[in-house]
């Protein structure tokens, strides 16, 4: 019976090995082959998690630094510094009357050209040309004394001169010759008090005139009229007296070649600026006008409250389009050749957003970000001017790098970021 069984399972054919497949591994290999698998997995597993789990830092735009541009405006020199400030008069008067008076005429409209003496208005004259009229009455009568003074002289002359040889030859007594002796003296006496009296009247007649020329309003300088502030009628005064009900001033003059610009530059960039320095201005009202300028003087004094000193920018060319009060915005020029000209010529245009001030202790350094992927590298640059086109940058990054734009602060360098589309 045991021969049989072992014919038998000699006789059985392998289904496997007549179909070509591999034999069954046995218990002990499959399970290694499992655990490995499962090994690989738990490894794979786990550094995703680990580079999921890294902290991500806050969400970040990104900006891409442009070369600066090198066209007309640029040809005397880049910009150094920039700063904002108003269009302003050097020559602005309230024009009044030199007297207090009744307003009889005016001839004066808001935006009216006029040229130096142009007479504006005229005040009530009444009382002046009066007074006038009889400074010219006593000077007339004056003049009258005076000649009837000098003809009682001219003709004491004589008798006296005669009297005198009369007692010389021993014609007359000399009590004779002291009594024409006093009446020609008091003749003589009389004449110069009654020109005395004359050059007095003289004077009064002077003042009389003066105060009714001063009822005449005349322009002080050629401008153009801003404001008119007066109505015939009313009373002028070139003192505040009379409460709400007196106007001191019957409009405002402005010298429209007078104009220039007065910004406040931070203290710690004035020395950049100096007295003729180009300058380039822009004026918030026409903000594609470059308008080329100079630095007329550096006020020396600072404003403690601001940290800021005043500078005052002139125009080299006139405009019309200039006016008072106009906001305007500057932009100081380094000369060609200068120290550190080139390398403002070789920065970059980046967003103001994308730069932390306070890198260092020096006020013209900062820091900036570098977007690298979804990190950022941080960098330390050093900061120029900055103006309505953004921050320009002179060293530190280069044209092409993007940079975070955001709240920097929160960021540090090597930091993982949210990039977003902005």
């Amino acid at each position: 019976m045991t021969e049989k069984s072992e014919l038998l399972r000699e006789l059985r054919i392998d289904r496997a090995q007549a179909s070509g497949a591999a034999p069954a591994p046995a218990p002990g290999g499959r399970r290694w082959w499992l655990a490995g698998a499962i090994a690989l997995l738990l490894v794979l597993g786990g550094g995703a998690w680990a580079l999921l789990a890294r902290p991500v830092g806050p969400a970040v735009t990104t900006a891409v630094a442009r070369a600066l541009p090198s066209g007309p405006g640029n040809t005397s020199g880049a910009s150094i510094l920039d700063a904002s400030g108003y269009v302003v008069a050097r020559r602005q008067a309230t024009v009044s009357a030199k007297i207090t008076g009744k307003l009889d005429q005016l001839f004066i409209e808001d935006g009216q050209h006029v040229k130096a003496g142009e007479i504006l208005a005229k005040l009530d004259d009444t009382n002046a040309t009066a007074v006038l009229l009889e400074a010219k009455a006593a000077v007339a009568q004056a003049e009258a004394v005076v000649a009837q003074a000098r003809t009682a002289s001219e003709d004491g002359a004589p008798t006296y001169a005669r009297n005198q040889k009369q007692a010389a030859a021993g014609l007359i007594s000399a009590e004779a010759l002291e009594s024409s002796k006093s009446a020609y003296d008091a003749q003589v006496s009389a004449l110069r008090v009654a020109e005395g009296n004359l050059a007095i009247q003289r004077a009064a007649l002077d003042v009389a005139q003066r105060n009714e020329n001063d009822t005449v309003v005349r322009a002080p300088y050629t401008g153009v009229i801003t404001t008119k502030n007066a109505q015939p009628g009313e009373i002028i005064s070139p003192l505040s007296a009379g409460g709400g009900f007196t106007r001191t001033g019957i409009g405002t003059l402005v010298d429209m070649d007078s104009l220039e610009v007065e910004v406040d530059v931070n203290e710690s960039f004035i020395a950049r600026v100096h007295a003729d320095a180009p300058a380039v201005l822009k004026l918030n009202a026409y903000p594609d006008w470059q308008i080329p300028a100079y630095v007329i003087a550096v006020v020396p004094t600072a404003d403690r409250s601001k940290a800021t000193v005043k500078v005052r920018v002139g125009f080299k060319t006139r405009d019309a389009r200039i006016l008072p009060e106009m906001g305007a915005r500057v932009s100081f020029l380094g000369a060609p050749g200068a120290p550190g000209a080139a390398g403002a010529a070789a920065g970059v245009l980046v967003p103001p957003d994308a730069i932390l001030a306070g890198g260092s202790a020096s006020a013209d350094t900062g820091v900036a970000f570098v977007v690298h992927g979804d990190t950022v590298e941080r960098r330390a640059v050093r900061l120029g001017a900055r103006n309505s086109d953004g921050q320009i940058v002179l060293a530190g990054i280069s044209s092409g790098d993007r940079l975070a734009v955001g709240d920097l602060s929160a960021l540090a360098d090597g930091m993982r970021v949210k990039v977003t589309t902005p």
